[in-house]
């Protein structure tokens, strides 16, 4: 039996004298479990992940929290009754937790308002329209209660990439403009690649979106070394988005540019709301055995996985959705039935031919965990129309592969193998202007 690394998440309970949190774009404030015979629960922590699309304030505890809620005009505020919970330090210190470039809080605080009541008090930068649920406990957190903000008027994906001055800064759900030292804008033009002939390949603008794995509530997997896959992900898919977006006729999108959580279902919809030609999901799992290497690639299967492994991956990466916390009521169980059914056999075999370019480049870098492109049933991957392929970077698991991960000079060497091989598919499948499946909402 191994030794239990103190950076990996620990389970909530009375013999469990010390806890894991997650950092948050603002402060974590966590305490130890109540002791036994405590009148009222203590809040275990809370976390604020601010984001353009939404902010989300989640409170954990080790019981489930009961709340009402009402929103108050002039000045916008949301004000939250919690019931049954104790006013401790967690809630003391909530203004602390608030950071000045969060696009919908301006101030957050608490305190007693009667007997058994903590009132919290959100004071807004613009209305909001809030979505307040409850998650039962799950992996390494406990009870959680989960505050959404989202704008009255949501954004939209398209009409960002629109108004952004260069595709650089153009981020689905961006955080705040990379500086310049981090991102310099390119001047986009249409592709006019021609093959030996002379013949023109392609007429039109390439977009590809980039989607990288996890984020926010939902670390994805952790490494011996206390790495997180999330950080991982996003850092890769930075480097490959700065990449496409220098490329002459291409432009790249980011379903997620901070900290931040985005559900699978949501991914897939920016991607098609952008009309991308291309959906990349960048990933760096873990297994259950140290020793897995190597790189990998999937695409969507209809008739169940390739191996084992690959069902048992797929369905450790549909579990994003429960760690990252989604309203059950919010989802759209037709959607998703609509998109299984429209994934079309085209469509597929697309992104077999982006796996296998990819997957070639990264034979080059790293040592391949299967030879061939693997399929599974990945939600992640249902778009309709659109090529979708995920990468298995390395094994955030393997320490030698977790090492890798975290320098920087190979993940520049991951992204440019990436993005050779989705030259190397739009080369040979130049993409044409085609009527796309209708948008669905």
């Amino acid at each position: 039996m191994r030794k239990k690394n103190s950076n990996e998440p620990r389970p909530v309970g009375q013999n469990a004298p010390r806890r894991h949190f997650l950092k948050a774009a603002g402060a974590t404030f966590a305490m130890l479990v109540t002791p036994l015979g405590h009148a009222m629960p203590r809040l275990l922590a809370v976390r604020i992940w601010p984001a353009e699309d939404y902010t989300r304030i989640t409170l954990e505890s080790h019981a489930e929290i009961k709340a009402s809620h009402l929103i108050v005009k002039n000045p916008e505020r949301l004000v939250i009754d919690l019931e049954g919970v104790e006013f401790d330090s967690v809630l003391k210190h909530l203004p602390d937790s608030v950071t000045g470039g969060d696009p919908y809080i301006q101030l957050i605080r608490a305190g007693r308002n009667r007997p058994g009541v903590v009132r919290v008090v959100v004071e807004l930068k613009q209305e909001i329209k809030p979505q307040i649920f409850t998650l039962q406990p799950v992996g390494a957190y406990g009870h959680r209660l989960v505050v959404d903000l989202y704008p009255t008027q949501p954004i939209d994906p398209l009409l960002a990439l629109i108004e952004k001055n260069s595709p650089t800064e153009a981020a689905i759900g961006d955080a705040p403009t990379p500086s310049r030292d981090e991102a310099e804008p390119q001047t986009v033009k249409h592709a006019e690649r021609r093959d030996p002939a002379g013949e023109r390949k392609m007429n039109r603008l390439v977009t590809v979106a980039i989607d990288p794995g996890h984020g926010g509530e939902d670390p994805g997997a952790v490494g011996r070394r206390g790495s997180y896959e999330k950080n991982v992900t996003l850092k890769i898919a930075r480097l490959l988005k700065k990449k496409i977006d220098a490329e002459p006729g291409m432009r790249a999108v980011l379903t997620r540019d901070g900290d931040y959580f985005v559900p699978l279902q949501t991914r897939v919809r920016k991607a098609r709301a952008v009309k991308a030609d291309l959906f990349l999901s960048i990933h760096a799992d873990a297994f259950v055995k140290p020793d897995a290497r190597g790189s990998s690639v999937f695409v969507l299967s209809e008739r169940g996985a390739s191996s084992a492994a690959a069902r048992w991956l797929a369905k450790r990466e549909n579990d994003a959705d429960l760690i990252g916390g989604v309203a059950i009521g919010g989802q759209d169980g037709h959607l998703a039935r609509t998109l299984l059914d429209l994934s079309q056999t085209a469509t597929i075999n697309d992104s077999m031919k982006v796996g296998k370019a990819v997957l070639a480049e990264l034979g080059d870098i790293n040592t391949l965990h299967k030879r061939d492109v693997e399929h599974a049933g990945f939600a992640v991957l249902k778009a309709p129309d659109i090529p979708s392929v995920l990468v298995e970077t390395a094994f955030i698991s393997n320490p030698e592969e977790e090492r890798r991960l975290n320098d920087s000079a190979y993940q520049d060497k991951m992204a440019q193998a990436i993005l050779k091989g989705i030259r190397r598919y739009f080369d040979d499948n130049p993409p044409l202007n085609r009527t796309r499946v209708a948008q669905l909402n």
